[in-house]
């Protein structure tokens, strides 16, 4: 074990006025002890720590004993090496280095601010839990251990970041979580070769398929759905610093299930989940449909309808393609000002621009009324299925690409390759679409349909092909 030495922590510490040292003088030597104040409760190291040391004449060099007998706290370690004594200064520990002795110990004493856990703004329930997950990795930690009273739930704790040194936590449930996603999942983290990791995405982008636009990685705020997803066998990693938890795998059909669905009536949320595919399709599919029908198959399109579509274009000089193109393009622009402007004045500007551009864009000439309408329902319909909102803007120019091209054979074209895409996708070793493939074993208990509770809630792995 190696002697601290507490010239070489002064040394890496110096210049940071938030570094305190203190020096307690007793009969056998000195005791040094080392904190950050911005990451301590000054108020426990004064009164269970500093101040036990003080009243107790410390006459032995014994550390086991001064473990024991004289500091109340309730977490206390060895330290092996000046650089571990660094680690747990910079993580909000106490470091007392006794110089008669050639061992040093740790005292917790974090306290640095946290935020208070709230209702999380990305992820609004109508019935449910409220409660969202913070920046601090033990509230994270401890709100799922409130959720699931297991002894078979387990926390491994990983350090990511060679300079960032960010605690990073891997969650699931022993026997429940197949131990090659396990194992996969744990390779994979602790191979990130990252100088720092600030967020969960640093570890998404080393879990997720690198060439799309899908994520194959999910993360939630809220500890009921992390809960939810380790009872069925998912892997939950959780990241100091950021209030998402990632979860792994994440499956095509995760994407139109909402904490809603198990709190409400299942039928209504059987109607709320055909909704949200219909609004997938419409998304992807019902701008590239108008452009090839309107373009190449004129002859589809019934007389009446035909005539009004050829009024409403007469005045308009660009391609339809162009006109879908420009229009989408100005309805992504609103759609992220929306996003970065205040959130008054973002709702506001959404909604009052949408209404001023497409009113103007037809005024101009710049667009007929029908392809506004269609641009606008496939951009409402984005809306329904946020987590796919990125997968489906891309998708949809490239269908539309395609289709004013060849038209419905082009069309056609890009609708297998967008399914051939999917399908082709992984998620942590598993096929992105399960169960898609897999109907007859599944037997649709949680797919589109949602049946009782009492016949879901069980883990999604109790398939032999998926616990070899």
């Amino acid at each position: 074990m190696e002697k601290i030495n507490i010239d070489y922590i002064k040394e890496k510490l110096k210049n940071s006025y938030d570094v305190k040292y203190r020096e307690i003088e007793t009969d056998i030597g000195i005791i040094f002890g080392v904190f950050i104040d911005d990451l301590c409760d000054s108020n426990f190291i004064s009164e269970y720590i500093f101040n036990p040391l003080i009243q107790h004449k410390i006459t032995t060099v014994d550390l086991e004993y001064i473990k024991k007998e004289v500091l109340p706290a309730n977490s206390i370690g060895d330290i092996n090496s000046n650089e571990e004594a660094i680690d747990h200064i910079l993580s909000g520990d106490l470091v007392l280095i006794f110089s008669f002795a050639n061992k040093s110990i740790y005292c917790e004493a974090k306290g640095y601010v946290r935020r208070s856990v709230g209702e999380p703004s990305t992820e609004n329930v109508v019935k449910g839990p409220r409660e969202g997950f913070t920046e601090a990795f033990v509230d994270n930690v401890s709100m799922i251990r409130r959720k699931i009273k297991n002894s078979d739930l387990k926390f491994e704790p990983i350090i990511l970041g060679s300079k960032s040194n960010t605690v990073a936590v891997i969650c699931y449930i022993e026997g429940v979580a197949p131990k090659k996603l396990v194992d996969y999942i744990r390779k994979k983290v602790t191979n990130i070769k990252l100088e720092f990791i600030l967020d969960t995405n640093y570890i998404e982008e080393e879990l997720k398929n690198k060439n799309t636009a899908f994520d194959t990685i999910g993360t939630t705020e809220k500890p009921d759905v992390a809960a939810s997803k380790l009872l069925e066998g998912k892997v939950a990693i959780i990241v100091d610093g950021t209030p998402f938890v990632i979860t792994a795998p994440y499956f095509f059909v995760d994407n139109f299930q909402t904490p809603d669905d198990y709190y409400s009536n299942r039928y209504f949320t059987n109607i709320s989940r055909l909704i949200r595919v219909f609004s997938f399709f419409s998304a992807t599919l019902l701008s590239g449909v108008y452009l090839a029908i309107t373009t190449f198959h004129f002859s589809l399109i019934p007389e009446e309808f035909a005539v009004k579509l050829s009024v409403a274009r007469a005045g308009v000089p660009l391609p339809t393609v162009i006109e879908l193109l420009l229009m989408t393009f100005f309805f992504e622009l609103l759609r992220e000002a929306g996003i970065r402007l205040p959130q008054l004045i973002g709702q506001a500007m959404s909604i009052v621009g949408a209404l001023i551009l497409g009113d103007a864009a037809v005024g101009a000439g710049l667009a007929s009324q029908s392809t506004i309408v269609i641009v606008a329902i496939s951009s409402i319909s984005s809306f329904l299925v946020p987590k796919l909102y990125g997968a489906l803007s891309i998708w949809n120019i490239i269908i539309i690409v395609f289709s004013s091209v060849l038209g419905l054979p082009g069309f056609y074209i890009g609708f297998f390759i967008f399914i051939s895409h999917m399908a082709g996708l992984e998620s942590c070793g598993y096929p992105y679409l399960f169960p898609l493939g897999t109907l007859e074993s599944f037997k649709f208990k949680d797919i589109l349909y949602r049946k009782d509770l009492s016949k879901i809630s069980n883990s999604i792995f109790d398939r032999d092909d998926y616990n070899e």
